[in-house]
């Protein structure tokens, strides 16, 4: 096990933050970069989520340049998400030292919630969130639907069987429902590229 986890961080860039080392997997395209997409993982996953993996390469054949960080806990082998303070912080501190042109900030699951909760102070010009939770499940009543009000442009890609909820469309918020999709989005990735590819279109 260690030595998996070794290989895969002499993959990364490593970026010093506060709260330990961070990784980032950086993609670039071909020609001039249109901007960057910075894309945090799971509370409990990676940047090898099958979403994440379809998104990188759908906005990279978009002309993006595409950084997928992994948080310090992750990087440490803790699986078990650190304080949002420290999420928040450590991210930033990430996005200080990499991408060029404007700035789109996401993620999936609390990696989406670490980028609607920082997407101003990081300079962003729009939001990626992908199965955003909007409670934890069997919880309604503790929503987290106000961290999506970013004021910027947010797209939201939710699976309608996600047990963590389904937030609605609101003013700059565009909601892409997969049909038959739970959590993990694995239901229909080609329909989660799709519409990464023409908002960020858009951009």
């Amino acid at each position: 096990m260690r030595r998996r986890r070794t290989g895969r961080l002499a993959g990364m860039r490593m970026i010093e933050t506060p709260f330990g080392p961070a990784g980032v997997d950086l993609d670039r395209p071909d020609g001039v970069s249109r901007g960057t997409l910075a894309l945090g993982h799971g509370a409990g996953g990676g940047v090898t989520a099958p979403d994440l993996v379809a998104v990188r390469d759908a906005a990279v054949a978009a002309g993006f340049t595409v950084a997928r960080v992994t948080q310090p806990y992750r990087v440490a082998g803790r699986r078990a998400p650190a304080p949002a303070t420290q999420l928040d912080t450590a991210w930033l501190a990430v996005l200080a030292e990499v991408g060029g042109g404007p700035l789109v900030v996401g993620g999936r699951s609390s990696g989406a919630r670490v980028a609607c909760r920082t997407a101003t102070a990081a300079g962003a010009v729009a939001v990626l969130a992908l199965a955003f939770p909007v409670h934890p499940p069997g919880k309604p009543e503790k929503s987290r639907l106000a961290e999506l009000d970013t004021g910027l442009p947010t797209l939201v890609v939710n699976g309608d069987r996600d047990p963590f909820g389904l937030p609605p469309e609101a003013p700059g918020r565009e909601v892409v429902v997969i049909p038959g999709a739970v959590h993990d989005l694995r239901k229909d990735l080609e329909a989660v590229a799709q519409a990464v590819t023409g908002w960020l279109a858009r951009r």
